[in-house]
C-alpha cells in the first residue's frame, strides 16, 4: 500500500511538473506518561500549507477508528470516538506552516496503539504512522514473607501490579547494592503488568532490604527491616555398622530458632 502511494504521488508530481510533497513523523514509538499530554508529530515536507487539505488522524488498531478530522477549514469531529471527546487539537496556525501534528490531552493508558496521519489535497495525498506507548505507574510494592529455608534464610516476596510498560524490579540491601534475586514471575491482565519476585535473605550486618520497581519516568520502593537474631540449622548424622550385617543410623539436628525482635515495613 505505501508503495503505490509513493507511485501514485510521484507520478502526480511528474505530470504537474511540480515539487513531490510528502508525510513525515517520529522514526520510534512514542513514550507518553498517563495524565500528561502528548503531541502526534505529522507534517508536510518541504513545507506546505494545510489549511485547504483534509488532514484525518485514526487508530489502526481499532474499529470506529476515528481520533480527529480535519476538512473544509474546520474539524468534523461527529464520529469522534467518544473516549477522545475533547482530548485533541490540530493548530490552523501550524496547520498553515505544514504542521499537522495532533495534540492529545490527558493521556490515558487506553490510548496506547498505532495511529495513522493522513494529508490529503485534491492531486495528492500521504500518509505516515505513529506508534504510542503509554508509561503507567502500578501499585506500591507490598512486601511478605513466605516462610524460612534450613540454612536460616528468609524467604521475601515482592508483589505489584498494574504496570504498563513491564518495570524492571531489583532488591537492594541498605547500602544499595544488587541482591540477586531467584524467582521473578510476570503475568499481563487488563489492568497492565502484575510483577512477583522473590529472594532469600540472610543474617550479613544488613537487616534493611528494599523491592524497586523503576520504568523511564517511574520509580517506586518499598523496605523491609528485619531485626533479630537467628541461629543457623546444624544437621549433621551419624552412621554405627556392626559387622558388616546391618547398620544404624543415628541422626541429629538442631532445629533453625529465630528469634526476632520485629520485622517492620515501611
Amino acid at each position: 500500500m505505501k508503495v503505490m502511494t509513493f507511485i501514485k504521488n510521484v507520478l502526480v508530481c511528474l505530470f504537474h511538473n511540480t515539487e513531490c510533497l510528502k508525510v513525515v513523523g517520529p522514526a520510534a514509538p512514542l513514550l507518553a506518561v498517563a495524565g500528561e499530554d502528548l503531541v502526534l508529530p505529522c507534517s508536510i515536507q518541504p513545507n506546505t500549507s494545510a489549511l485547504d487539505m483534509r488532514v484525518e488522524w485514526f487508530r489502526v488498531d481499532v474499529t470506529d477508528s476515528l481520533v480527529h478530522l480535519y476538512k473544509d477549514q474546520e474539524d468534523k469531529n461527529e464520529g469522534q470516538i467518544l473516549s477522545y471527546r475533547g482530548r485533541t487539537a490540530l493548530s490552523k496556525e501550524e496547520l498553515q506552516k505544514g504542521n499537522a501534528s495532533l495534540k492529545l490531552s490527558a493521556v490515558r493508558a487506553s490510548d496506547e496503539g498505532a495511529y495513522k496521519c493522513l494529508v490529503e489535497a485534491k492531486s495528492w495525498y500521504d500518509d505516515i504512522t505513529v506508534n504510542v506507548i503509554v508509561e503507567v505507574l502500578g501499585t506500591h510494592p507490598v512486601i511478605t514473607i513466605e516462610g524460612y529455608d534450613n540454612l536460616g534464610g528468609i524467604n521475601l516476596v515482592c508483589e505489584s501490579r498494574g504496570w504498563n510498560p513491564k518495570p524492571e524490579v531489583w532488591w537492594l540491601d541498605r547500602e544499595g547494592v544488587t541482591l540477586t534475586a531467584e524467582d521473578t514471575e510476570t503475568h499481563r491482565d487488563t489492568e497492565g503488568f502484575q510483577v512477583k519476585h522473590s529472594i532469600t535473605v540472610y543474617d550479613s550486618g544488613s537487616n534493611r532490604f528494599y523491592c524497586r520497581l523503576q520504568q523511564k519516568h517511574h520509580m517506586t520502593e518499598r523496605d523491609i527491616i528485619i531485626s533479630g537474631k537467628c541461629e543457623f540449622q546444624h544437621f549433621f548424622t551419624v552412621l554405627v555398622i556392626i559387622d558388616f550385617i546391618f547398620a544404624v543410623v543415628f541422626t541429629v539436628t538442631i532445629t533453625c530458632v529465630c528469634q526476632k525482635k520485629g520485622i517492620i515495613f515501611n
